[in-house]
């Protein structure tokens, strides 16, 4: 009885902790005064306190390993750094960005050490060697203005290293992800996400006419070419949505995402003729029961997942989500609405929505052309992306092997997705003094 009261109690305490944070998420929107806006930053930063200490504490109260506390304080200590070095190097940075950042980070903490512990401790590591690069890159966005004017290094170093996936990368899943060098498995494709914007932005910023529009295309089809090559099917469609969405951007002209929205469909198309595993999810995606035992188990599996945790969930450490076949990457998302619930499900969602919402915000008041479009695409990309692996998991569309960027387990990902951030970051602070 008392085990089931605990169960109860902890699974009401991580609802009212996530539902306050996504309430104070979006008052913040709202909030016109600073000081109103850091004492909605302070609530939530109090909030993300008590979720990660809850979450190690009931991880811990099951398993009984010291090492479940050394790494609780290890992500305090973190948090705590990342809260004082941004605020001290970057007094004007967007708080609400922070901590969002932070609570996607701690909720992927979370349910990264019920999963598989020793993933936990490697995403704690990448995260923070992301997080030192991080504190770099506003500086950089802030201060070096020549960053417009390298759109040929843009290409090159895109190019390039997708190239050098298709040539010598590893194939998983049935595509081509990602290369091993010194024992360290690199996904470029993930990196190559922020020179492709910057190449569209450095391109169409000043040039909008027909023939910058070609060319951005022809080079843009090269990029997501290369990746289909690859098989690396879910990255080449988060590439051409944002390409969609900066072109029209830039040049206000709907014709263009029409013809490419075509295209794209063509292509969908051509690639289920194409490739035996494209096939493969789509029949999963049409009736996963009926091809349960091979391509369907996946998608079985997580649905049975987010339905034995209903709204409120199974309880941390109650659940099953272990036996969801890569609960930690591609169906991370899955696993939290088992064991959280539903309710928290929509909230991470929300939180998700928060990042994209203030990312476009930042966007349209930038004078700036080239870090306007920048930060419109790069938003595109996370928003996209968050798209893509909820809907493969709760079977609104195919699985693509996307992963839910700062949650799920995958170093290149969660280190890409941080630099992103501190981009935006960087802009946000540029838009700060230009109104100054």
């Amino acid at each position: 009885m008392q085990f089931t009261i605990l169960t109860e109690l902890t699974r009401i305490y991580f609802l009212i902790v996530i539902l306050l944070y996504t309430m104070e998420d979006y008052l913040y929107f709202g909030k016109k005064s600073e000081s109103a806006k850091r004492r909605g930053f302070f609530v939530q930063i109090a909030l993300l306190y008590m979720f990660v200490i809850g979450g190690f504490a009931v991880i811990f109260y099951h398993h009984r390993e010291f090492s479940v506390l050394l790494f609780l304080g290890g992500v305090i200590v973190y948090d705590a750094l990342t809260l004082t070095l941004f605020r001290v190097f970057y007094p004007k940075c967007s708080l609400l960005l922070l901590s969002n950042m932070l609570m996607l980070l701690n909720i992927g903490f979370v349910i990264l050490s019920r999963l598989n512990f020793d993933k936990a401790i490697k995403q704690g590591m990448i995260v923070a060697a992301g997080t030192l690069i991080a504190l770099i890159i506003p500086v950089i966005i802030r201060k070096l203005r020549i960053l417009e004017k390298l759109r040929g290094l843009y290409a090159i170093l895109g190019l390039g290293a997708l190239l050098v996936v298709l040539a010598l990368a590893m194939r998983s899943g049935g595509a081509k992800l990602s290369i091993e060098v010194a024992g360290i498995t690199l996904q470029f494709s993930e990196l190559v996400k922020i020179t492709f914007i910057f190449y569209m932005a450095s391109r169409l910023a000043k040039d909008r006419s027909f023939k910058s529009v070609a060319v951005t295309t022809i080079v843009a089809a090269v990029h997501v070419g290369i990746l289909v090559l690859s098989t690396d099917l879910g990255t080449a469609l988060v590439f051409f949505v944002a390409y969609l969405v900066v072109v029209f951007v830039a040049t206000g002209r709907p014709v263009y995402p029409l013809v490419g929205l075509l295209g794209g469909a063509a292509a969908s198309v051509l690639a289920y003729f194409l490739f035996a595993h494209v096939r493969q999810r789509v029949i999963a995606w049409k009736d996963p029961f009926a091809v349960y035992e091979t391509s369907g188990y996946q998608i079985v599996q997580g649905l049975f997942g987010i339905g034995a945790g209903g709204w409120f969930g199974t309880g941390l450490c109650e659940g099953k989500p272990t036996a969801i076949p890569v609960a930690s990457k591609d169906f991370v998302f899955a696993a939290i609405c088992e064991e959280f619930g539903s309710i928290f499900g929509i909230c991470l969602l929300l939180i998700c929505m928060s990042v994209f919402l203030l990312i476009c915000t930042i966007s349209l008041k930038l004078h700036n052309r080239f870090y306007k479009l920048a930060a419109i695409g790069l938003g595109a990309e996370y928003a996209f992306q968050v798209f893509l692996t909820v809907g493969g998991v709760t079977k609104l569309i195919p699985m693509t092997g996307i992963t839910l960027p700062l949650v799920s387990y995958g170093g290149s990902s969660v280190l890409s997705t941080i630099v992103m951030l501190a981009i935006v970051q960087g802009m946000y602070i540029r838009r700060e003094d230009e109104s100054t």
